[in-house]
């Protein structure tokens, strides 16, 4: 993927490793092949392109990886372990590799979103009712936007702009950090 890219392109400026896949299940039933997929995407797909695109951003002396974690990243939910322990693996890949790359102009940073109104959310939700003993009418409010000052899902384009200045020479400055975008959930 990263020589295809800088055989098309001559350079590679900017990669967002944003992965997610879910799996609920209390911990001690929770599937070894599960954790390891998750894990594996999550976590170790993270590390696998951001190990092959940082030689050409640092060769050219620029570039932006930013990294999608999740409010899941900073606090934890129950039943969702693999998922936890991968986003908070990825907040601290981020910062690691943040004090490593600053000397050559590359900025690294996590972005750490509450619940999305995407697939992977609404894909949860009949799993999140059967754990929880509530019909799937009630996920939504009762455990996904629970944590949130801000009662709602955020929207994929949100994320998407917070992104996109993370990217630009505006945010030149900010590296190392997981911004939360957690609609007020870390607050607490």
């Amino acid at each position: 993927m990263v020589d295809e890219t800088v055989g098309s392109f001559g350079r590679l400026d900017i990669l967002v490793n944003n992965a997610g896949l879910q799996y609920v299940c209390p911990v001690h039933e929770f599937p070894e092949e599960k954790w390891d997929l998750l894990v594996g995407v999550m976590l170790t797909g993270t590390f696998l392109c951001t190990k092959y695109a940082l030689p050409h951003m640092m060769a050219q002396g620029w570039g932006r990886v930013v990294n999608v974690s999740s409010a899941h990243g900073l606090v934890a939910s129950p039943y969702k372990s693999a998922y936890v322990a991968a986003k908070h693996g990825v907040v601290g890949f981020t910062k690691s590799v943040a004090l490593e790359v600053a000397p050559y102009g590359v900025t690294v940073n996590a972005v750490c979103p509450a619940y999305v109104r995407t697939p992977l959310v609404e894909g949860q939700v009949a799993d999140q009712a059967r754990i929880h003993g509530i019909p799937e009418a009630q996920v939504v409010e009762r455990i996904l936007l629970e944590p949130a000052a801000v009662k709602r899902l955020l929207e994929p384009e949100e994320v998407a702009r917070f992104v996109l200045y993370l990217c630009t020479d505006l945010g030149g400055g900010m590296t190392g950090a997981a911004y939360p975008l957690d609609l007020g959930w870390t607050a607490r």
